[in-house]
């Protein structure tokens, strides 16, 4: 974010409180947060060979699956290091990052420079600059990042509510009628607070299934996630909330950690370091998808702001962390920025990072909105890579009621929690293939742009694009009003159901399975049946993506996809 006029009194005050030699002594005293970095992991108890230490079951397999090796980046920093830091008197450690090989260290400057003389430390950075963390007036928010009166551009749908264009526009409408929804799916969500989402219906679902996995606060070191700012609500619901007639959003059958990495009250590096921890601890629980609506360029003092040379996806923290999130097997899904009607006008930190996907916005026109920020990064590479709604985006508010609002920080949740379903959908690809086929997906993927990219990327034409040989086509009755519902999906065993709609009842009913290269692997009859449900028996399948073809005699006949894993 550029600096407020608030922000630059805030600098000058600084300015002229340090002219006084008494303030100066003060500030030097002042207790900060500051990362320091070690030397090496000599001496770690940890390694490569036995990842299950310090990685769950479910980090692993993600990176078998994608073959990405476990690096000495990924252990943890050395317990003797840590021991040593805390044994310094003044010293408070808050954090270790595996990643940075690093602490983050509460300390006055004396105690700072204690810490930097000891053997094993190679470095410190001031992360901020206030020793006052939670000043009681929070920091305004972009007029373009904020909830709206509701405006409706188009009729509320009576499935999806007002959520329906922003689907449709990325066909997440037909991948939900296709039986993807985000079933098996994990998400991280960065932001600055998650009030209603522990109560209100549109997330009734999520708590009750169990979807809810993890919650964690970087700022206070607890699980207080579920007041502060309103923002990290609103971006949740447009993947997260599942109320029929109300609200669906991209992702409604997704499982969620919430994590709350921003302090609304100021903008320090601190909060940079905080993506990278939440980062690190989503890739520990096996997360597949990072959603983070934040964006870092400049901050209340100016010591820390980084100039546009600075965007070349290696030099801002957070965008450090998001490359080695994306290394480590994760798709990081980052809004672009709403600078594009200001000065600064460019992408913001992460949004630079490669291999990652920096998320401009459009209107319901799905024409570019002008404060989307804009690219290229600092290295001359295409920013922002997609784009989806985020003008008069519908978002839950904290009473759980559907309203508007609109910024980048909207579009970027829209078009992630789509990412997560269409990994779901194609569940053998990596993360980095799973980018590449949405962005060849995209509306202007033949002559992509500084602006939106590779465009308004598509379900039906990215999946086709992976699957040649068994494509899906939005036209299908499958993806119209009276589709059939398959589940679990995926599945993990034998227990596979299909809910049918008024047109198969009553009627012999024949079952056609067939894999992803369009061979025939098994087959199903049953007797004519008036029930909703009926229990499919294919046999033991292989890993894979299926079509199971459902007829009625001649006429009437539906097909359905799901994954078995």
């Amino acid at each position: 974010m550029r600096l407020s006029y608030s922000a630059l009194l805030g600098v000058l005050a600084v300015a002229a409180a340090l002219a006084s030699p008494v303030a100066a002594q003060a500030q030097t005293n002042s207790v900060r947060k500051h990362l320091v970095y070690f030397r090496d992991k000599a001496g770690t108890p940890f390694t490569v060979g036995q990842p299950q230490a310090f990685l769950s079951a479910r980090a692993v397999q993600r990176r078998t699956r994608q073959s990405i090796a476990v690096q000495p980046r990924d252990l943890p920093v050395t317990p003797a290091y840590v021991s040593q830091l805390r044994a310094v008197p003044g010293a408070t450690v808050w954090y270790t990052s595996r990643w940075f090989n690093a602490a983050v260290v509460s300390c006055d400057s004396a105690t700072l420079r204690n810490l930097q003389a000891l053997p094993f430390v190679r470095s410190a950075t001031t992360l901020n600059r206030t020793a006052n963390v939670t000043p009681s007036t929070p920091r305004p928010r972009s007029s373009e990042d904020a909830e709206e009166p509701q405006l409706q551009r188009t009729q509320a749908n009576p499935v999806y509510g007002i959520a329906y264009n922003q689907a449709l526009m990325l066909g997440a409408v037909d991948m939900h009628n296709a039986g993807f929804r985000g079933e098996g799916m994990n998400i991280a969500v960065f932001d600055d607070g998650f009030p209603g989402v522990d109560q209100t219906s549109p997330f009734a679902s999520m708590r009750n299934e169990n979807r809810l996995a993890d919650v964690y606060n970087f700022v206070e070191r607890n699980t207080a996630v579920y007041g502060r700012d309103s923002h990290g609500t609103h971006c949740l619901s447009t993947m997260a909330a599942n109320e029929t007639g109300k609200f669906i959003g991209t992702a409604p059958k997704a499982t969620y950690r919430l994590y709350l990495t921003e302090n609304i009250i100021g903008e320090n590096p601190i909060e940079e370091v905080n993506w990278l921890l939440a980062a690190e601890r989503a890739d520990s629980a096996g997360v597949d998808v990072i959603s983070s609506s934040l964006g870092y360029s400049s901050f209340d003092t100016p010591y820390g702001n980084y100039a546009y040379s600075d965007l070349n996806g290696r030099t801002a923290i957070s965008t450090r962390a998001a490359s080695i999130a994306a290394r480590v097997g994760m798709v990081v899904v980052n809004s672009a920025g709403n600078e594009g009607n200001n000065s600064w006008q460019h992408i913001l930190a992460p949004a630079d990072a490669d291999s990652i996907l920096a998320v401009a916005a459009v209107d319901s026109f799905r024409t570019r909105v002008g404060f989307s920020s804009i690219g290229p990064s600092a290295d001359g590479r295409i920013k922002p890579n997609l784009a989806s709604q985020g003008h008069q985006t519908a978002i839950v508010n904290v009473a759980g009621v559907p309203t508007r609002g609109s910024g980048t920080s909207y579009a970027c949740p829209v078009l992630a929690g789509m990412v997560a379903c269409f990994w779901q959908a194609n569940p053998t690809l990596t993360a980095q293939q799973v980018i590449s086929f949405l962005q060849r997906s995209g509306s202007q993927f033949a002559s992509p742009d500084n602006l939106l990219g590779y465009g308004i990327p598509n379900f039906v034409t990215a999946y086709n694009l992976a699957n040649p040989n068994a494509p899906l086509s939005a036209a299908d009755p499958k993806v119209a009003a009276g589709q059939l519902f398959i589940y679990p999906n995926p599945v993990r065993n034998n227990e596979l159901y299909l809910q049918l709609t008024e047109a198969f009842h009553g009627k012999p009913l024949r079952f056609r399975f067939y894999d992803a290269r369009g061979a025939l692997v098994a087959e199903q009859t049953l007797a004519a049946t008036g029930t909703n449900e009926v229990r499919l028996t294919p046999g033991p399948l292989a890993k894979g993506v299926y079509t199971c073809d459902v007829s009625a005699g001649e006429k009437v006949r539906r097909t359905v996809r799901f994954v078995k894993l």
